[in-house]
């Protein structure tokens, strides 16, 4: 079985750092999680830190309809159907979803989110493998009104906090053997192998650098299974992967203070 080595951002007394995460310990590395320059010695407990979105993207693309128990009844897609999402939307594990005031129905969707680790322009499925350095958790949070009403889905789901992203990235997971699993305050609200993926991490990394260039740190939302489930303030949602982690955010509205979770 291969090793999984975990990455982590975080921040400590006032400075940002990477980290190698293992067994409830935070151990920082010489340069970032792409130029592992090994470890400086100094050994942190995880709940010290504050864990930040394990990279900083250029970029972040998503997927719609990619798992076949969330396709239902509807045509299966013929080719990976990617969308954008803002960097802006971008949100550390532990910090609060906010719902913006004139939404009126927000979802969660948990998924495996891919990590670029060297650019990618025009590769083949088998070279785009290599382009991808691990995989992490994501939240694709999404305003449904806005997603049926509008042309385009730049609010939907691209809003302030609409892609909670972390809390580590594993590197060396096979992620076909990984569930993942989406709680809303503790029920279940989604649980599927990854093994349902309709296009694979390479097929989508391949389709995607047909247009556009991948840079190390962008992320690709791969997609969310089954059915998704309303989120409001007071909530507190997980999102969880076999040998990733779980990304918790509570929920808030926009104006309101949001209590923070621990990720682990």
């Amino acid at each position: 079985m291969a090793t999984i080595r975990r990455y982590v951002r975080y921040r400590f007394e006032g400075r940002i750092g990477c980290a190698i995460l293992e067994e409830g310990l935070v151990y920082p590395i010489h340069g970032d999680v792409f130029e592992d320059g090994g470890k400086t010695g100094e050994v942190l407990r995880l709940e010290e830190v504050q864990l930040l979105s394990p990279c900083v993207p250029t970029k972040i693309l998503a997927v719609g309809l990619n798992f076949r128990s969330h396709v239902g009844n509807r045509p299966m897609p013929q080719k990976p159907e990617l969308f954008w999402k803002p960097v802006s939307a971008l949100l550390d594990p532990g910090e609060a979803i906010r719902i913006p005031a004139d939404a009126k129905t927000v979802h969660s969707e948990g998924e495996l989110v891919l990590v670029i680790g060297r650019r990618a322009k025009g590769v083949t499925p088998a070279e785009a493998e290599a382009c991808i350095f691990g995989y992490t958790c994501g939240n694709d949070v999404s305003e449904r009104e806005w997603q049926r009403g509008d042309l385009q889905w730049w609010r939907a789901k691209g809003a302030d906090t609409f892609a909670p992203l972390g809390p580590a990235i594993a590197v060396g997971l096979d992620w076909r053997t990984s569930r993942l699993q989406t709680r809303i305050n503790g029920t279940v609200q989604q649980s599927q192998s990854l093994s349902d993926l309709i296009f694979d991490p390479a097929a989508i990394v391949s389709h995607a650098s047909g247009a556009v260039t991948l840079l190390p740190g962008d992320v690709i939302f791969t997609g969310t299974p089954g059915t998704t489930g309303a989120i409001r303030p007071g909530d507190l949602v997980e999102v969880e992967i076999e040998g990733i982690g779980c990304l918790r955010n509570p929920v808030a509205a926009e104006n309101e203070d949001g209590h923070r979770g621990r990720a682990s």
